[in-house]
């Protein structure tokens, strides 16, 4: 039985890098990457290590094996990941209700994954839940970027109650910027 949780341990970490590696875009070929979706930024151990002293992320496990994951961050990462501090920047200078976004209380979800016998579940919303449990106090509103050409992620992300408030071009192609805003049911 597949269980929802905070990442505790590095063999967990070490689980979720498995995990984004095999299903990394340059890695899994155009045809799956249209098909099924993908991730795109690669993360070190060391800043996953990071990252997770910071949010720690959720994952969904099936035994010992890490079967989703998704990774949230705040700017304290800032200058560790040039994908991501591009995001930060174009992210800070975004618009949202009349206000930019660095005025407001923000946190950036860095990758959303679900390996392929655990697609089609409901994970990505129930991560996502849990995700607005655990930081909505502190954070109006869950934002990232979804590449154009990963529909499945798009498609979800709208599912859940994601907007897409603007576009941004990052490693060579178009990438919409989506935002949940917390404060709103």
């Amino acid at each position: 039985m597949a269980i929802l949780k905070l990442v505790e341990t590095e063999q967990e970490l070490i689980g979720l890098k498995q995990l984004q590696t095999n299903n990394l875009r340059r890695l899994i070929g155009e045809e799956e990457a249209i098909k099924e979706g993908f991730v795109t930024s690669e993360y070190s151990l060391e800043l996953l290590q990071k990252m997770h002293v910071i949010y720690p992320s959720i994952i969904v496990k099936e035994g010992d094996e890490v079967v989703a994951y998704t990774i949230v961050t705040n700017k304290d990462v800032y200058g560790e990941h040039p994908e991501v501090d591009h995001l930060f920047n174009t992210l800070d200078a975004t618009q949202y209700h009349e206000k930019y976004l660095k005025e407001v209380p923000y946190i950036l979800v860095g990758q959303v994954c679900v390996g392929k016998s655990h697609r089609g579940q409901g994970w990505v919303p129930k991560m996502y839940d849990f995700f607005k449990t655990l930081h909505s106090k502190k954070y109006n509103y869950l934002v990232t970027d979804i590449s154009q050409a990963n529909k499945r992620s798009i498609r979800m992300h709208q599912k859940v109650g994601f907007e897409t408030i603007g576009v941004i071009e990052q490693v060579g192609t178009g990438w919409d910027i989506v935002l949940w805003d917390w404060n709103t049911k």
